[in-house]
């Protein structure tokens, strides 16, 4: 009853009436765009770097997300379990609760965001190591991932910051605190790698002080709002009862995370073996099929939140009926998005690096990922019903059983045979797009090394769903 005098802020959304199919539009257009921002940070990071600090320091820079973020996908899943909870007791009205749980969250993130920053900071390098960085990019790499971890704390505020709002329906004022964030994350790239000449330094740094920017807003926000969302810095710690519900729907979903990561962790070393060229051309269009996969990422989000107010709701209806509305959707957007991505792959491709070899690397891969991508946001969406309803556990023994677990027994078992290291026992003829002819050079490569070629595109493969939350 303390909140029943105040009024709700105008940017939330109930969940729990109305037409569905609308609601779920106007809550994930902000939330698509919010995370194609977020791939914008990166994608500045990657273009500024290639284009004018060499290949290599591209290849340091875009080999580190596996690493990343397999170090940073537990706390993140449990900024989704704080999602659900702050969600399910929105939409059950119980709002005492909301603000236990926002204060919770917020506490956890400043936890989190401290223990992985010093751990990620001391072992950044042993782990690039043990994924078999080349000498020619581990320093780069190394010196990328020290300085974007002493960030992690802002990271992490800002991520348990947003899902506090999502789960409201807020989704637009994260979208504009990540705006401003990055137009400074793009003029300091520019700034501080064409001007000051940091090379990979100076892309780390703009990267800390844009997720600085973006953390200092959405705590502001909280700060500044009334209501069950109103964040009040002398209350916060954890409340046993809260923190239990978060971790059973979010410790799942950042193990899963994880793991996934790990499973991403060998097929990222595996295309290491091939040199900076390979692993530039392999960032690239990882960076590329991101924005696919942040647009289908965006449906999974909104049925995660819509199940959860829902069912806090106890309109059990409604929650199956959501869980359909955002299959289809998310059949189109990633189906459409995708072709759309590879059909002006090696355009895309360019604005990263102009050179042939990382082009020809980068569209092997999208050929072989994006036709069927769409697969990868029908699984999260269903995914997310479950978490939304609670169910966090079943989820993530299914998904990696069907889809870690495979990658990692294909390339410790299959790869290790030598008649199966080829492009065309993997993908057959029936490859729904032509594959582009390498360079020369580049050819005479694979045909020195036998098997080292296509065992590299192989594991690709194995990539799909490669960003899975």
């Amino acid at each position: 009853m303390l909140f029943k005098h105040r009024r709700a802020p105008r940017h939330t959304m109930d969940m729990t009436s109305g037409a569905l199919l609308p609601n779920i539009l106007i809550f994930s257009g902000p939330l698509m765009l919010t995370g194609i921002l977020q791939l914008l940070y990166n994608a500045a990071d990657i273009i500024v770097v290639g284009q004018f600090a060499g290949p290599q320091a591209l290849a340091a820079v875009s080999s580190t997300s596996s690493l990343i973020n397999l170090l940073v996908n537990v706390f993140m899943g449990m900024s989704v379990g704080a999602s659900v909870v702050v969600a399910r007791f929105w939409g059950a009205r119980q709002h005492q609760d909301v603000s236990q749980a926002v204060h919770t969250a917020i506490t956890l993130a400043v936890i989190s965001g401290v223990i992985v920053g010093i751990f990620g900071f001391i072992a950044s390098r042993p782990l690039l190591r043990l994924m078999g960085s080349p000498d020619d990019v581990i320093d780069g790499a190394s010196l990328y991932i020290r300085i974007y971890f002493l960030g992690m704390p802002f990271n992490m505020l800002y991520n348990f910051g947003a899902a506090v709002l999502r789960a409201t329906g807020d989704t637009q004022r994260p979208l504009y605190y990540l705006t401003v964030a990055g137009l400074i994350n793009v003029a300091l790239n520019l700034l501080l790698v064409i001007q000051f000449h940091l090379g990979v330094a100076g892309v780390a740094i703009a990267t800390v002080v844009s997720q600085a920017v973006s953390c200092m807003l959405v705590i502001l926000c909280l700060i500044r709002t009334s209501g069950p969302l109103h964040l009040d810095i002398r209350k916060l710690g954890i409340r046993g009862w809260v923190l239990k519900e978060i971790v059973r729907v979010g410790l799942p979903a950042g193990l899963q995370g994880s793991l996934f990561s790990l499973s991403n962790v060998l097929i990222q070393s595996s295309v290491n073996s091939f040199g900076s060229i390979a692993m530039a051309g392999n960032g690239a269009s990882s960076n590329l099929e991101g924005f696919v996969y942040t647009c289908m990422n965006s449906i999974y989000q909104a049925d995660l939140t819509f199940a959860s107010q829902n069912y806090g709701a106890r309109a059990f209806r409604r929650v199956k009926k959501v869980m359909y509305l955002c299959l289809g959707t998310v059949l189109v957007i990633g189906l459409g998005i995708g072709l759309i991505v590879l059909a002006f792959g090696e355009t895309l491709l360019s604005v990263y690096n102009t050179d042939p070899e990382v082009i020809a690397w980068g569209m092997k891969r999208m050929s072989i990922i994006l036709p069927t991508y769409f697969l990868c946001g029908m699984m999260d969406t269903m995914v997310g019903q479950l978490r939304g309803i609670g169910c966090s556990l079943v989820p993530m023994v299914v998904s990696l059983a069907g889809a870690c677990l495979l990658r990692i027994v294909w390339i410790m078992t299959i790869f290790q045979i030598p008649e199966y290291h080829t492009l065309s026992h993997l993908l057959g003829r029936d490859l729904p797009v032509p594959l582009p002819v390498l360079p020369d050079r580049q050819q005479k490569k694979a045909q020195g090394s036998p098997g080292a070629f296509t065992n590299g595109l192989s594991v690709t493969q194995a990539s799909r769903c490669s960003n899975h939350p």
